[in-house]
């Protein structure tokens, strides 16, 4: 029996870019009952290239827990050329990416890039590696791999618990 042509099959993320996190993470939670959110902001993204070329994105995040999904906010702050803009024009807000967490990433990514997609966007934090897939003609949105790790398996995990055990309160939190 071969192996299946795509190794990681399981979405764990879906994101959306906006233009303004804290506003976008309270009509999150009043308006879909999602939280709490943790913001991420001050992370540096190491090696970013963008269609093969060194950019210098900056952004923030934030990340809740809606039951097996993970739901994530991009806000970028600076106009360097990036995947998000690739799809959600300045000023605009959408949806951008499904996100697929790699036991083997280097393996996923092959699986992608021999069908022809696109790295739109690649980078590293902390030294574990992720990327842009262009699947937006084909799939109306890209495709991230996000390389696993201990450290980041133990923070989804605690956004997982704090869903699961939230009562409403403290809706945004810090993520570190």
């Amino acid at each position: 029996m071969s192996s299946p042509p795509f190794p990681t099959r399981t979405f764990m993320q879906n994101s959306w870019v906006v233009n303004d996190l804290q506003q976008a993470m309270r009509f999150w939670t009043r308006t879909a009952g999602i939280g709490p959110f943790f913001h991420v902001q001050g992370v540096t993204i190491e090696e970013q290239l963008y269609r093969g070329m060194p950019t210098q994105v900056e952004a923030e995040f934030a990340l809740a827990q809606a039951g097996d999904i993970q739901i994530e906010l991009v806000c970028q702050l600076n106009d360097a050329p990036s995947a998000y803009r690739d799809t959600i024009p300045k000023g605009q807000e959408g949806f951008h990416h499904m996100a697929l967490y790699c036991d083997d990433y280097d393996v996923d990514l092959a699986s992608y890039t021999k069908t022809g997609t696109k790295v739109a966007f690649s980078g590293s934090v902390g030294g574990k590696r992720f990327c842009y897939l262009d699947t937006s003609a084909t799939l109306g949105c890209m495709i991230e791999l996000i390389e696993a790790s201990s450290s980041q398996a133990e923070f989804f995990q605690r956004i997982q618990r704090e869903a699961s055990e939230w009562d409403g309160n403290n809706p945004i939190r810090p993520a570190f």
